[in-house]
């Protein structure tokens, strides 16, 4: 859902895309009664798959519109069946007056129809009916007439072929109301909104409704009135105006719970579901489409099932999650194309085309959306049709080919202002304002984001607000007109600060990952006016958002439901710093094309530095990955082989240096036991800051004491926590190593960590656990109980299906394998000072807005105020040597920063490669 900023002076802009299209599941026909049952899953503009440029429009096959009984509490084969049997009984009075063989053949060609309906041969179905409807006309049985007219429609509308469906229920009315059957003529009434609301035409939509609903409420139909009370909402929610369609689902939700009926339920629950991801309240949205498609499922409604898969995607789609965006749309697609869905296969290869817009694989997202097209335009979907061409202009958007783009952008706008798609509009206007920006012509492109931002607004789509606001941001970036671009991006990230409220951990985490760019031009805005210090606070306030709640929240005993923690103003700032006692080194990196640098002093005032990173022959992230290859890191089981730093790695880490210290080192303490704590961003959460040299040769721990942490506000959270009641003290080392991999391959043995767990545990009285000792249910039981906690193992930087990125390999038994999981490190409870994980990459993980997503961020949310980890495969013995070390310095001076510094110094003697004794980094409490 965000932008990259590809151009300083000249940036992109992206929007989200909405998406509309249609889906209809047949539900039921009963001749006896013209209960034409059906419900219609209509893709909306809900989703926003904010893609470069412009709004792109993702479908959610959203809103069942639901026509009379639902078919989703029985199977649609048993319904027909009763209604076979239902209408052999109304048709008697006809035999005994007509001819029986006639009457007998009707009755045939109909139970053959709905066997063919139900096994998706809708052509031969329609055949079949037309031949009954034949002899029933013959006969002039009008009542069977006009049921077998309502039954064509049904299946007319199912397959997406509204206009033959329109005349159909037409034809089916005009008989119903000359016999005055009003229990069938509000059934049609009801059918002929669903499909107006499915073409776009929405006052026709809510005419048609409102008749129904007047019928059904004098007829006491509670049925019926809770149907078309969910078309109420589908139209309105079309319109964008969720309030009232909220208004609607409820009063259809409670009849359909006061009638035990299960099948309304799901219909209502999906309903509601589409309004909350409207409104941008994606944990309602999620928790209502997971219950839906739990329904769908138990109820054996396949198409439902396929509808509520389109339904997730979308909503992942707007949290960025986009490998579980394509998992649901592959498995809706296959749904949709096995039931001859013509509607929804259009709608879910639009949204495919979508997602591999924002993928950047263009031939894929032309291939699908272009696939998409000719079928809505085959079965006449107006607003599928519209909503494709947006989609289809962003393709071209984003190839650069404008005119291309301004065309079908411009043909899908006539499209939506002739349906009266007020979202679907505001969208298209946002795109044209974004090809508009990127040629340059930043006035129009401001027209155009204005009028799209007043219909947002009008409409309340809060998302789409969202979108143009960021927009806006850049427009005027661009256009220097920083103020603007200031006032506009507070109002930005203050809507989708509110989205984020209700969202788990790992939603927050995506959604902040797509939003991290606003924040970065809101800082070059507030810079390029000189108001470094706002700068900062927007800087802390983009960063490990969902992590500071967390642990706020696990530091708060009664907060049962989440917390929501404010960002820290620049005076709390400068308050931490004084609390920890240390200088803070906060960095910002803006897209490749500027450093920013903050120092907090503990007493004074606060600095600013910024270093420009467009000169550079190669980008900060290719200079932090090549320093690390230069330094020939290898696995923990290797031989120590003492090795001097070759001329590359030099070269490299003087460099770093250059870029992220020089600039600042005038501010930074003069004692080395003083300690500076270093707040990355990005990339910079790889660079080994104690291997860092200057000119001088000198290594940047030989003059400072170092730390790491991924926000100011966390320092703040962890120096917060209770103190540690462990009293026991775990060591582990060199575990019977469990198998890992396709095929399975057991990890190396580790001799040297377990000769370092038999040195450690001398040094802090204890008795080690090794081998098949070290099981995982042993250590995970020891944990809680414990005031230090080291680890000498293997680190694993897989997520092993958990989400959550970085393993500990301990010794597997029967009931497990032996991996502890950042995941499982989660659910724990720890009471302990120190944590320190002497494995390889037991630093790194998943690097986002939120910081490194791994085993240090579990660990901290777990309860240890201080964590001690690798950021590469470190080597065996150096690695011993430095452990060891690091307790004896404890020991004499309980000051963990201050030990492990000295731990390195010393170690560095021995083994002077910075690969040896640079890559454990303390985050956290000193």
């Amino acid at each position: 859902m965000r932008y990259r900023l590809k151009k300083f002076l000249s940036l992109f802009f992206t929007t989200l895309l909405l998406c509309l299209g249609s889906h209809l599941l047949p539900v039921a026909v009963n001749l006896s009664t013209a209960q034409v049952s059906w419900e219609k899953y209509r893709s909306r503009q809900m989703g926003s798959l904010e893609l470069e440029q412009s709004n792109s429009e993702i479908v959610p096959l959203a809103q069942n519109k639901v026509l009379e009984h639902n078919l989703l509490s029985t199977s649609p084969l048993a319904k027909w069946n009763f209604a076979s049997q239902s209408h052999l009984q109304t048709v008697q009075l006809t035999q005994a007056q007509t001819n029986p063989n006639q009457a007998a053949e009707a009755n045939r060609l109909y139970e053959e129809a709905f066997e063919l309906w139900d096994k998706s041969q809708l052509p031969e179905a329609v055949e079949k009916l037309q031949q009954a409807l034949a002899i029933y006309q013959e006969i002039g049985d009008r009542k069977a007439e006009g049921n077998i007219l309502t039954g064509i429609g049904t299946i007319y509308t199912n397959s997406g072929e509204y206009q033959q469906a329109l005349d159909y229920f037409q034809q089916a009315l005009a008989i119903t109301q000359e016999i005055d059957d009003r229990l069938n003529v509000g059934i049609i009434l009801n059918n002929l909104g669903a499909v107006y609301e499915i073409l776009g035409q929405y006052q026709q939509a809510l005419d048609y409704h409102q008749q129904a609903l007047v019928i059904r409420q004098e007829l006491s139909d509670r049925v019926g009135e809770g149907k078309t009370l969910n078309n109420l909402g589908a139209v309105y929610s079309s319109l964008g105006q969720y309030q009232q369609a909220l208004g609607y689902y409820q009063e259809a939700l409670a009849i359909s719970q006061e009638l035990d009926d299960r099948a309304g339920v799901a219909t209502t629950l999906n309903n509601l579901g589409f309004v909350y991801h409207g409104l941008g309240q994606y944990r309602q949205a999620l928790d209502s489409y997971q219950q839906t498609l739990a329904m769908m499922q138990e109820l054996g409604n396949r198409s439902g099932e396929g509808t509520i898969l389109n339904n997730l995607g979308a909503v992942y789609s707007d949290l960025g999650q986009y490998q579980q965006v394509l998992d649901y749309y592959h498995q809706a697609l296959a749904i949709a194309q096995e039931l001859n869905d013509r509607a929804g296969e259009g709608t879910t290869l639009h949204n495919l085309g979508a997602v591999y817009t924002k993928l950047g694989q263009y031939q894929q997202a032309l291939g699908y959306s272009q696939q998409a097209l000719a079928i809505q335009r085959e079965i006449g979907d107006r607003l599928g049709e519209g909503t494709t061409l947006t989609s289809l202009g962003l393709v071209y958007e984003k190839q650069g080919e404008y005119q291309q783009a301004l065309d079908s952008y411009q043909e899908a706008l006539v499209i939506k202002r002739e349906i009266g798609d007020r979202l679907g509009e505001g969208t298209t206007i946002h795109n044209l304002g974004s090809v508009y920006n990127n040629l340059g012509e930043y006035q129009q492109a401001l027209d155009y984001y204005q009028q799209a931002l007043a219909i947002r607004r009008e409409i309340g789509d809060r998302i789409g607000e969202e979108a143009t606001l960021h927009n806006l941001v850049f427009t005027y970036f661009n256009l220097g007109q920083y103020a603007d671009a200031e006032q506009y991006g507070f109002a930005t990230i203050e809507i989708f600060e509110s989205l984020r409220t209700g969202l788990i951990d790992a939603d927050k985490v995506a959604i902040l990952n797509t939003q991290d760019d606003t924040y970065q031009i809101l800082q070059l805005a507030l810079v390029a006016q000189n108001k470094h210090n706002t700068a900062l606070e927007i800087s802390e306030r983009g960063r490990a958002r969902a992590f500071v709640e967390l642990l706020a929240q696990r530091l708060s005993p009664e907060a049962a439901e989440q917390v929501t923690v404010k960002p820290p103003s620049l005076e709390q700032i400068q308050q931490i710093a004084q609390e920890q006692n240390a200088t803070l080194v906060e960095y910002s990196v803006i897209e490749d094309k500027f450093l920013y640098i903050w120092v907090i002093p503990p007493k004074g005032k606060i600095a600013f530095r910024s270093v420009e990173l467009k000169s550079m022959e190669q980008s900060l992230s290719d200079l932090v990955q090549t320093s690390r290859a230069s330094m020939g890191v290898r696995g923990r089981a290797s031989i120590g082989v003492v090795q001097k730093p070759g001329v590359e790695q030099k070269q490299r880490l003087q460099q770093l240096h250059q870029l992220l210290i020089a600039p600042i080192a005038e501010l930074l303490p003069t004692k080395p036991e003083e300690r500076v704590i270093f707040i990355p961003h990005r990339e910079l959460f790889l660079v080994p800051f104690p291997g860092l040299q200057d000119t001088s040769n000198q290594y940047l721990v030989e003059q400072h004491t170092i730390l790491t942490a991924p926000a100011i506000q966390i320092l703040q959270l962890t120096h917060q926590q209770q103190p540690a009641s462990g009293t026991e003290v775990l060591v582990v080392g060199n575990p019977t190593m469990p198998s890992v991999g396709i095929p399975p391959e057991q990890l190396s043995s580790l001799p040297g960590a377990e000769k370092e767990a038999i040195a450690i545990a001398m040094l802090l009285n204890t008795t080690p656990l090794t081998g098949n000792q070290a099981t995982k249910t042993t250590v995970t039981q020891k944990m809680a109980n414990a005031r230090i906690i080291h680890l000498a193992t293997h680190g694993l930087l897989d997520d092993f299906g958990f989400g959550v990125p970085g393993a500990v390999a301990l010794a597997p038994t029967t009931d497990n394998n032996g991996l502890l999981t950042a995941g499982e490190i989660l659910s724990l409870k720890l009471n302990t000072q120190l944590v320190v994980l002497s494995a390889c990459d037991t630093g790194r993980g998943e690097i986002s807005s939120d910081g490194v997503i791994g085993l240090s961020r579990s660990l901290a949310l777990a309860g240890a105020p201080s964590v001690i980890v690798s950021l590469w495969v470190v080597p065996d013995i150096p690695t011993a040597s430095l452990m060891i070390e690091f307790y004896r310095q404890l020991d004499k001076n309980q000051d963990k920063a201050q030990a492990l510094r000295q731990a390195m110094l010393i170690t560095k003697q021995q083994y002077p490669n910075p690969k040896d004794w640079a890559a454990f980094t303390l985050i956290g409490e000193s």
